[in-house]
């Protein structure tokens, strides 16, 4: 039997999201988990690289949208950090362990664990299903949201960063390795509304300007009362059209929320935009 069904498929292709469980035993969870302990163990980060992660434009444009470290990150792992984690000499003031927002952007391509994951034949049966030819990994990260002090992410469409014509062409595979609950911050979505185009992307700036990246169009403002919560069990996977308006809220719990991601692009009569980051 399909690990994906018929219904899921039309699930996905009105909504622009689905959740599958099982994709990952609890077992493969934890391992993925323990990895990561072992690589945040081992981090040494430059003076210059403790920048802070953040989805709305201006924040994302002070800290991060200017950074080298970060738009040279698509075949690398770099560290992405919380607000508040540094004292004003960047030092730690909290155990580094509890510090980041993610890692990213190529645990698929050097973390053998996490390659296995992106690249499992329940991942291949989901791309086979869905009808991609010529699918693609573009990216992968690991998100902690951590407790008491995992950041809100705003409301946004993945194609605002990750941006192809035609549109459409790119789908977020979201594994739970924990429990996603509504305390610890769980997604939320506008079903449907990956059928209402763009408004906004992040795109390059010109070669030898400052910043590195820019927002062009403007950021759409939405209905709260539209969002509908989808928590998952650990070893779920939401997949989510590039187009879905999507959230999640900070994690004031005490409850972590780790979360292994990375999105897939049909690459067949597709073009990337080469003004994506």
């Amino acid at each position: 039997m399909d690990f994906m069904t018929d219904r899921d498929v039309e699930k996905y292709m009105a909504d622009g999201y689905v959740v599958l469980d099982g994709l990952l035993t609890s077992q493969e969870c934890d391992e993925l988990r323990q990895r990561m302990a072992e690589i945040v163990e081992q981090m040494d980060v430059p003076e210059h690289c403790r920048t802070t992660f953040s989805t709305h434009p201006d924040e994302q444009l002070n800290k991060q949208g200017n950074a080298d470290y970060f738009i040279t990150s698509g075949d690398k792992i770099r560290f992405f950090f919380e607000e508040g984690v540094f004292d004003d000499k960047g030092e730690f003031i909290i155990p580094k362990q509890r510090s980041l927002n993610k890692v990213g952007h190529a645990l698929h391509a050097y973390e053998p664990l996490y390659k296995k994951a992106t690249h499992s034949p329940k991942v291949q049966g989901i791309a086979k299903k869905l009808g991609l030819l010529s699918p693609v990994i573009l990216q992968s990260m690991y998100i902690f949201k951590q407790p008491g002090i995992g950041g809100e992410v705003r409301p946004h469409q993945d194609a605002t960063f990750l941006y192809t014509e035609p549109l459409g062409r790119v789908m977020g595979v979201w594994i739970a390795l924990e429990d996603a609950t509504l305390n610890n911050g769980c997604l939320w979505f506008i079903p449907g509304s990956q059928n209402s185009g763009i408004t906004q992307r992040m795109v390059r700036a010109p070669e030898g300007t400052f910043p590195l990246t820019d927002f062009i169009g403007k950021e759409k403002t939405y209905d709260e009362q539209k969002f509908i919560a989808v928590p998952v069990k650990k070893g779920s996977v939401v997949l989510i059209h590039g187009q879905v308006v999507h959230r999640s809220a900070e994690n004031n719990s005490e409850d972590s929320r780790h979360v292994y991601t990375f999105h897939i692009m049909e690459s067949q009569d597709t073009r990337w935009s080469p003004d994506n980051w």
